[in-house]
């Protein structure tokens, strides 16, 4: 038990309170919401969002901060289709993701060179990179939507872990691709927190200059995060497209903002050295049940985002208060 405790931070705790909460209120108002369709639904909306949220994750808390990842999905994504339409390898999944993965980890790697090496702040050189990955993108590797996948994906797109009969006759199912969610998380989870890279990638976030002092190559860490990141990256991408059964070049667009508030608002904080897969895995299901409680009370999408912001000011605020009292005792 306390092992387990250990993985469970403040931060995590208050994520999880703000998710009852939505989850009672929106209950009580529409009974409707408490059905195993709509939690089907959820877990199927949290996929891609949750895997780029992973990566996220590991780049806040090393310090740094990745905006272009949503571009090098896209990339990697339409990129790797392509690539196995062209040579034949449709009729097997697993080199999609592989060419999306290692697209992916390159492009990543590229942003981790820039900003480690060269010494560039992150949040320039990735919003840099995520204006030249897409232009790149629309310049010479595609614009045109591809409507038929590969045989293996669309195998992929239709097979379902769970499948569930409603009274009234209608059937749900959970895609088998939640189970990627799930091992991208536990992966992520026995990194940060089991693994000597996990210790050094938090000790970065905390002070750079102090993690170079205790013989840490802060540069070479650089490069494995953004690497790492440009991995999540691709797999979200791939899956995306399976789940849409179409590579469109356009996707993902404007999803930044959105995956790095659910981070952020499951702990993790911009100045690095803080953050847990818990909390992101909190966070990601809180903007996601928020999104569809709002939708069930009828209010308009555009106030969306301000209950997002709201949410982000108020689990933030209350973070740093609790570390502003334990600065003072």
């Amino acid at each position: 038990m306390t092992r387990a405790l250990r993985w469970v931070r403040p931060e995590d705790a208050v994520t999880g309170a703000l998710l009852v909460v939505f989850v009672v209120a929106t209950s009580f108002v529409n009974p409707a919401f408490a059905s195993v369709g709509t939690l089907f639904d959820l877990a199927r909306g949290t996929i891609v969002p949750g895997i780029l949220a992973i990566g996220v994750l590991v780049v806040l808390v090393s310090g740094g901060l990745d905006v272009s990842f949503t571009a090098i999905a896209v990339l990697a994504m339409y990129g790797a289709v392509k690539v196995v339409m062209a040579v034949g390898l449709g009729d097997h999944v697993i080199f999609v993701f592989a060419i999306a993965m290692m697209i992916g980890a390159a492009l990543g790697a590229l942003n981790g060179f820039l900003i480690g090496t060269l010494r560039l702040p992150s949040l320039i050189v990735t919003l840099g990179t995520l204006s030249a990955y897409r232009g790149f993108l629309l310049t010479f590797v595609g614009t045109t939507v591809i409507p038929t996948l590969p045989p293996a994906m669309r195998t992929l797109a239709r097979a379902n872990i769970l499948t569930w009969q409603s009274s009234d006759g209608s059937t749900e199912s959970l895609p088998a691709l939640f189970l990627v969610l799930l091992a991208v998380i536990a992966v992520a989870a026995l990194l940060l927190n089991a693994t000597t890279l996990g210790r050094s990638i938090y000790a970065m976030g905390g002070s750079a200059t102090a993690a170079e002092r205790i013989g840490l190559r802060v540069r070479s860490l650089h490069i494995m995060v953004y690497s790492l990141v440009g991995v999540t990256a691709g797999v979200a991408g791939t899956i995306h497209a399976v789940m849409n059964r179409v590579a469109n070049p356009f996707d993902l667009v404007g999803l930044e903002l959105t995956v790095i508030a659910a981070v952020v608002l499951g702990g993790a904080r911009i100045e690095g050295g803080h953050g847990s897969v818990l909390g992101t895995a909190l966070g990601v299901t809180l903007v996601s049940v928020m999104n569809n409680t709002l939708i069930m009370w009828g209010v308009p999408s555009t106030w969306q985002n301000v209950v997002l912001g709201l949410l982000i000011l108020l689990g933030t605020g209350i973070a740093a208060a609790r570390s502003h009292r334990m600065d003072l005792a």
